[in-house]
C-alpha cells in the first residue's frame, strides 16, 4: 500500500453557467467556480470549509466526500464563484417585469405619493435576477471530487518521498548499531581490567585486615556489577527490533503514522539509555549520531497519515 503524507495542496476551476430559474434554461452570464483544498498534519481529521452563500447547501456532501477519502490531517476547503459580466446590460425578463409592475401597483395603492420605478431601478433588479438564487451544488461537488483526487496524488508523492527518507535513516541507524556492537565487549573488558588494577593498587598500600583472595573477589564482583550497568547490548537488540518493525510498516503502507510515531519514541528511548550507560567515547558518539537521526525521523513521521 501507499504511504501518504498529510501535507498537500490542490486547486481546480471550472466554467459554469447561470440559469434562468423562471424559464428553466441557461440564461447567462457565465462564471467560474473554483475549489481549493489545503492540508497539513494533525492528530485527527479536522475539516474546515469556507463557502460562499450559494454553496452552503453543499457542505454536508463535501464533508462526507472528504471523510471517505482522508483519515488524518487539518484540511481546509475554499470555494469561490466569480461571475463574468459582459459589457451589455442584462435585459429584464418578462417574469421580472410583471412582478415589478404588480409590486409597484400594490405600493402606490397604499402610498400614492411614492415615486414610481425608474429604468435604472428595473435594470438593477435585472442584473441581480438569477445568480442570487442559482444552485451550484452539482458543479461544486464535481470540482471538489477532482480537487480531492489531485490532493490525494500530491499527498502520495510527498508520502513516497518521506518513505524513502525514513528507509535511508533506518539504514544509517543499522550501520551505527553494527559499529556499536563489537565495542560493547571491549568496553566491558576494559572496565574489568581497570577494576583489577585498582584492586592491585589498593592491596599494595593495604595494612592488612582483608585477605588478598577476599579483596580480589570483591573487586571482581564490583567490576562485574559495573560491567552489567554499562552493557548496552540489550538496548542495541531492542533498537534493532524497532528498526525492523519500522521498515516493515513503511513497506506495508496505509494508515501507519501513529504507529510510526510510537516506534520513534521507543527508538529515542533506547538511544538515550545507550548514551547514559556508555562508558566509552566511541559509544557516546554513536549514541549522539543515533539521536540526531531519530529526531530527523520524528519530524518527518509527524506528516505521515
Amino acid at each position: 500500500m501507499q504511504v501518504y503524507s498529510m501535507t498537500g495542496y490542490a486547486s481546480v476551476q471550472g466554467q459554469v453557467v447561470a440559469q434562468d430559474l423562471a424559464a428553466s434554461q441557461s440564461a447567462g452570464p457565465a462564471g467560474r467556480l473554483g475549489v481549493e483544498i489545503r492540508s497539513v498534519n494533525s492528530r485527527f481529521l479536522d475539516l474546515s470549509l469556507r463557502l460562499p452563500d450559494e454553496l452552503r447547501g453543499s457542505e454536508p456532501a463535501l464533508r462526507e466526500l472528504l471523510s471517505a477519502k482522508l483519515k488524518r490531517g487539518k484540511v481546509e476547503v475554499r470555494a469561490a464563484i466569480e461571475m463574468e459580466r459582459s459589457g451589455a446590460l442584462a435585459a429584464p425578463s418578462t417574469h421580472l417585469l410583471q412582478t415589478l409592475q404588480h409590486s409597484q401597483a400594490v405600493v402606490l395603492q397604499s402610498l400614492p405619493q411614492a415615486a414610481p420605478l425608474s429604468v435604472a431601478d428595473v435594470l438593477r433588479w435585472a442584473v441581480n435576477e438569477s445568480p442570487g438564487v442559482q444552485d451550484w451544488s452539482a458543479e461544486c461537488i464535481s470540482l471538489a471530487r477532482q480537487a480531492l483526487d489531485a490532493l490525494t496524488s500530491a499527498r502520495a508523492r510527498e508520502g513516497e518521498r518521506l518513505a524513502h527518507m525514513l528507509l535511508d535513516h533506518i539504514g544509517q541507524l543499522r550501520s551505527l548499531a553494527q559499529r556499536a556492537e563489537p565495542l560493547v565487549p571491549q568496553v566491558v573488558e576494559q572496565q574489568r581490567l581497570r577494576f583489577v588494577e585498582k584492586w592491585r593498587e589498593a592491596m599494595a598500600v593495604s595494612t592488612g585486615g582483608v585477605t588478598p583472595e577476599a579483596a580480589q573477589d570483591r573487586a571482581l564482583t564490583e567490576a562485574t556489577a559495573f560491567a552489567i550497568r554499562i552493557d548496552v547490548a540489550e538496548e542495541l537488540t531492542r533498537l534493532t527490533a524497532h528498526l525492523d518493525e519500522l521498515e516493515s510498516l513503511i513497506c506495508k503502507g496505509g494508515e501507519i503514522g501513529k504507529r510510526l510515531d510510537f516506534l520513534i519514541q521507543e527508538l529515542h528511548r533506547e538511544a538515550n539509555t545507550m548514551g547514559s550507560k556508555s562508558a566509552a567515547l566511541p559509544l557516546t558518539r554513536i549514541s549522539v549520531d543515533m539521536k540526531v537521526l531519530i529526531e530527523q525521523m520524528r519530524e518527518q513521521v509527524q506528516n505521515i497519515e
